[in-house]
């Protein structure tokens, strides 16, 4: 009896590791470039580009930092596909482009969805306190040149 759940189990592992050896095979995930950053919003104040970097360049621009995780499949995928949705609907190195997000982004900030919270998880600097969530939707409306409501 015992022997068989032993060599199940050896079996299920076997078979789970050959499937991770497997996934890391598939290329998508591992491009990680950054395209040239060609030009940054002009911003309202240092203190708010500062906050965006904290909390938002990781997706929201082409200056993104790739954890050691987002080149292990499958976390790369979902690292990729997430920075790749990211720099589509908001991309603060290429501000040539109309963004639809811009409207909505000091809402997301304030409701604690940006930066997502799985996002908060890995990276604790992107955690913004109350203040500082005030500070950078503010900052946001002012640099997008949106009216600010309380």
């Amino acid at each position: 009896m015992l022997f068989r759940f032993i060599k199940r189990f050896l079996m299920v592992v076997a078979v789970v590791m050959g499937v991770f050896a497997v996934m890391q095979i598939i290329p998508y995930g591992r491009d990680h470039s950054n395209p040239v950053a060609n030009q940054e919003p002009a911003w309202d104040s240092p203190a708010t580009r500062d906050l965006a970097v904290r909390a938002c360049f990781d997706c929201h621009s082409n200056r993104t930092t790739w954890p050691w995780y987002s080149h292990v499949a499958p976390f790369s995928w979902v690292v990729q596909h997430n920075v790749d949705s990211a720099r589509s609907v908001l991309n603060f190195s290429d501000w040539g482009h109309t963004y639809q997000m811009r409207e909505q982004a000091a809402a997301n900030v304030i409701a604690g969805e940006m930066p997502p919270r799985s996002y908060r998880l890995m990276h604790p600097m992107a955690q913004l306190t109350d203040d500082e969530k005030i500070q950078l939707a503010r900052g946001l409306q002012m640099t997008f040149g949106l009216p600010w409501r309380e």
